[in-house]
């Protein structure tokens, strides 16, 4: 097979357009998120979104829809938790993210038949991504380009200092809401392509690099979606996909 082939096969073209969909929505709310140095608050909903994959596996239902169950009630306890007990925050995020791994495990045990699809949950697959999945982040990078190009002035006041927006009389508990909320639901919408383990470092490592480069969130937002899609050298990862560079050639 030429690269003519491969490049012009609609499996190819899906990841391609997959990727670089994924690589804008995390490169709006990543840059975000090592802003506001929330990274393992991040980690902490993505790992208990699998325990919601578990239990949807276990009950039988949609997988997505339980991760995004999970991963919502992650998300909201966090910000309560923040609202009312900042100095034990930590603890709680460590504590979901161990207990959302360990009930998605064990579901999964306890579930009949084989779960053919947990690797794929767990690490991703971008070439098996269906159209339907390309569609459905999309819609979610439109979603949250309108959140923040709504409210960027106001992110910004509550990404780097939560007291000072409050002076201003802005909705912090509002703002954190919904923010968090889009971590969980971008967390689940790139599952299928990327994985509960991967979509940590696709919304961290870019945004981290690009802020060696620039110290304003434009710039650090672009700069994540070009280093989002640039492969590691030489046969090692692209870090979109996930998958070994070799496994597409």
């Amino acid at each position: 097979m030429t690269m003519i082939d491969i490049l012009s096969s609609s499996l190819f073209q899906n990841a391609l357009y997959t990727g670089i969909c994924a690589a804008l929505a995390c490169g709006v709310i990543g840059t975000l998120v090592v802003v506001k140095r929330m990274s393992f608050v991040s980690g902490s909903i993505a790992h208990t979104a699998f325990g919601g994959i578990g239990w949807s596996y276990y009950m039988g239902i949609n997988p997505l829809l339980g991760a995004l169950g999970a991963a919502l009630l992650a998300s909201w306890i966090i910000v309560g938790i923040q609202k009312r007990y900042a100095e034990r925050q930590d603890t709680l995020i460590g504590a979901l993210w161990a207990v959302g791994m360990a009930i998605g495990i064990l579901f999964v045990f306890y579930s009949s038949g084989y779960a053919t699809e947990l690797f794929t949950y767990l690490f991703g697959n971008i070439i098996l991504t269906s159209q339907s999945d390309l569609y459905l982040i999309i819609i979610l990078d439109l979603v949250i380009l309108g959140f923040v190009s709504l409210f960027f002035r106001s992110l910004q006041a509550v990404t780097f200092d939560e007291e000072y927006a409050t002076i201003l009389n802005l909705p912090v508990l509002l703002i954190n809401l919904l923010f968090y909320s889009l971590i969980a639901v971008t967390t689940v919408v790139l599952i299928r392509a990327v994985g509960v383990i991967l979509v940590l470092a696709l919304l961290t490592l870019p945004a981290a690099t690009a802020g060696r480069f620039v110290n304003h969130l434009k710039g650090m937002m672009i700069w994540h979606l070009v280093l989002a899609q640039y492969p590691l050298p030489p046969d090692s990862f692209c870090l979109i996909c996930g998958i070994p560079l070799q496994g597409l050639l």
